[in-house]
């Protein structure tokens, strides 16, 4: 691993007992800015992700999935047998080490291993132990299990999401996992850090998820207290923009390894004033429709949506996507291509500005990473090293960290211990 030295978060040790999504993208973040992080799993209790695409052509192992490589740069990996007593005795000395202890396991989980921060700080007096229990550690539903899926409709996310009078769409993904929640847990990390360098004194942060996640729906949240109204679906619709939605452009054809298709294409288009609105006309060569009485206003166009977007969706239809936010954009109206998988990955402002990480991985080989979600302009992030295959420092920590010795590993390895 490549030297961490002039990074903001050199020095800093921690513990990753975390798992899926909120817990590993958070202690991804403090290691590509210098932290030390093991991240702590065993083969009879992996990570989810591990058995989750998307995997290399040809490849299938716990090693190679793209979803859980993403969210583990930089880490040493350690496999742990945390159902004995030496694999319990390992833990707390790997917490004894740590300035930084993370898990997102259930409060159940982490009372049998004897993890919870009143048991830590008997081991270490000024660590910083962070749980992100789904609901918290306290209240009605403290052992309720989930994960994103779940938090996504309790937090009213999903029912925000499609179209009105239909089913709730949802988000298509576990967004709390991938957002709120891991950024919410750094910026705890760095408050306590810093209430640490100034007294000496760690903390315990409860990040419940449900909290965290449903922050997000302020507006939502205080139109009800205030108005009492609820917000329904909408669409892609919002009150104070119109147009506001996705365009069906040209479709393109694509080469897969299955053989030529034939892909939708869209552009979202929004105006949220007069201005965007006359230059959303002249674009267009102001044509007759535009202007009708019925799109004159903002109140007026909101009234009369429906004909609004169909008179827009001809004008976009014979184009492709790309030329569509191109001509807009030039005209001062905000534009942009519904982009998948493949645009993002090859889309030239983001080559541009160096954003993907691209690791050599011993069994998934040549990958992209996802890389900082922010830019520190005197110490930007470093990514070093690929995610860690299943027990790949298993030695390393043991004997560098850990104090154990190369006779006793052996005796650990045989006893299932370290696995």
């Amino acid at each position: 691993m490549t030297s961490n030295v002039n990074l903001p978060l050199t020095g800093i040790n921690v513990a990753d007992f975390s798992w899926f999504g909120a817990g590993p993208i958070c202690a991804e973040a403090l290691a590509v800015y210098g932290a030390t992080v093991v991240r702590v799993e065993s083969e009879s209790h992996m990570d989810g992700l591990r058995s989750v695409g998307p995997f290399p052509p040809g490849k299938f192992s716990p090693n190679v999935s793209g979803y859980f490589n993403n969210y583990n740069a930089n880490k040493l990996g350690l496999t742990l047998n945390l159902n004995t007593e030496k694999g319990l005795q390992l833990a707390h000395r790997l917490a004894a080490w740590s300035d930084i202890f993370i898990t997102n396991m259930t409060p159940r989980v982490i009372e049998r291993w004897k993890l919870t921060y009143e048991e830590l700080k008997k081991l270490r007096e000024d660590i910083i132990a962070v749980y992100q229990p789904m609901q918290g550690f306290d209240g009605p539903h403290r052992d309720f299990l989930g994960f994103g899926a779940v938090l996504g409709p309790i937090t009213g996310f999903n029912y925000l999401t499609g179209f009105p009078g239909r089913t709730p769409n949802g988000l298509g993904t576990n967004y709390p996992d991938y957002v709120i929640n891991p950024m919410h847990t750094v910026t705890a990390i760095m408050a306590a850090l810093r209430y640490r360098r100034k007294t000496g004194k760690g903390q315990r942060i409860e990040l419940a998820q449900i909290e965290s996640s449903v922050a997000a729906l302020a507006p939502a949240l205080m139109d009800y207290t205030v108005n009492g109204r609820i917000h329904e679906r909408a669409g892609n619709r919002v009150p104070h923009a119109a147009p506001h939605g996705a365009f069906r452009c040209k479709d393109i054809t694509i080469k897969t390894p299955f053989g030529e298709k034939q892909e939708d294409r869209w552009c979202a288009i929004a105006c949220f004033d007069d201005d965007e609105w006359s230059n959303l006309r002249n674009a267009l060569s102001d044509p007759e429709w535009s202007q009708d009485v019925r799109f004159v206003t903002h109140a007026a166009r909101k009234q009369h949506e429906d004909d609004l977007e169909a008179n827009l969706n001809e004008w976009t239809k014979p184009q492709l996507a790309e030329d569509v936010m191109a001509q807009l954009q030039a005209a001062g109206v905000p534009a942009g291509v519904v982009q998948n998988a493949r645009d993002c990955v090859n889309d030239q402002h983001l080559r541009a500005r160096g954003y993907y990480q691209y690791l050599e991985h011993p069994e998934a080989g040549h990958t992209a990473y996802d890389g900082s979600g922010f830019r520190l302009s005197k110490t930007p992030a470093r990514f070093t090293s690929a995610a860690n295959c299943i027990g790949e420092h298993n030695f390393q920590v043991a004997t560098e960290i850990l104090g154990v010795t190369p006779e006793e590993f052996a005796e650990l390895v045989a006893e299932q211990v370290l696995y």
